[in-house]
């Protein structure tokens, strides 16, 4: 690939040019990573937050609906308020 100039604004930005962009899979929103390796900087994209962490609390619960979980938070509360006043 051959070298790719951009220019440092006051605030230290750049502009990541185009056919790296493209090269490296980097859209608007992404998150880069940028590594130094010898006196040279490496970019590389970094996954989102979501695709990270998709499936992290994985349950073989089935889903409840939004009235079970209503009920389920508010006897949650309930118990937590019992067990804090019996702690007194």
């Amino acid at each position: 690939m051959k070298e790719h100039r951009s220019v440092v604004t006051r605030k230290g930005q750049i502009t990541i040019p185009a056919e790296i962009r493209r090269a490296l899979n980097i859209n608007e929103g992404d998150k880069v990573a940028f590594t130094m390796e010898a006196g040279e900087l490496k970019v590389s994209r970094t996954g989102s937050v979501v695709a990270a962490t998709a499936g992290a609390l994985r349950s073989d619960m089935p889903a409840l609906s939004p009235e079970e979980e209503r009920k389920a938070a508010e006897q949650a509360i309930a118990e937590d308020v019992v067990a804090r006043m019996s702690g007194r």
